[in-house]
């Protein structure tokens, strides 16, 4: 965990990560100069570090591969749909999908159950996942924000292709080449 700690304080952040959780979840995973990478949910312990750092999930939470996966996915939905807003395309119906569910997922009460021999109860879900799914739910509001934001042209992202992007890797912003991992906002180039 210590390295991943060095290694997200080593990266500068975008413009507008520290406003927009969403911006942040979007560039957790990136290429790095010499064919190196970086992706700060890369594991449950890099996940819970990543939300620990912006007060949203306890450190020691203990997150689960599950939950890790989870943040990764809407990572993943996220990336194409301000992609999409950048480049003036319309977005996939299963990534506004994403979205809408981490935001209305988070339960606001215990919910009720119905156990065949003693009846009707109440419980709470477990708590890992309530941090994660209010984490989700926070994160998730805030790309829908930033998505029908006026000022979402404002932002610095990058609206160039893929074959693009690897072309540019080297002139001054760490993107990559792999879809998956290509940043959509703009880092000023101080690595390597």
């Amino acid at each position: 965990m210590e390295e991943s700690a060095t290694e997200e304080a080593a990266l500068p952040s975008a413009p507008g990560e520290a406003e927009h959780p969403a911006l942040g979840l979007a560039n957790s995973a990136m290429a790095l100069p010499g064919g190196h990478t970086a992706d700060l949910l890369g594991t449950p312990a890099r996940a819970e570090q990543w939300l620990a750092r912006r007060d949203l999930a306890p450190a020691g939470a203990g997150l689960a591969e599950v939950c890790a996966t989870r943040l990764r996915s809407l990572r993943e939905q996220v990336r194409s749909l301000l992609a999409s807003r950048a480049a003036g395309q319309p977005a996939l119906p299963a990534a506004v999908t994403a979205v809408n569910d981490a935001m209305t997922r988070v339960p606001t009460a215990s919910l009720l159950l119905w156990d065949e021999k003693t009846g009707p109860y109440r419980v709470t879900p477990h708590s890992t996942t309530a941090i994660v799914e209010h984490a989700l739910a926070v994160i998730a509001a805030d790309a829908a924000d930033l998505l029908t934001s006026p000022t979402f042209s404002e932002l610095p992202l990058s609206s160039t292709s893929m074959e693009e992007i690897s072309e540019e890797s080297c002139s001054g912003y760490a993107d990559s080449s792999d879809a998956a991992s290509s940043r959509l906002f703009r880092r000023p180039k101080t690595l390597g």
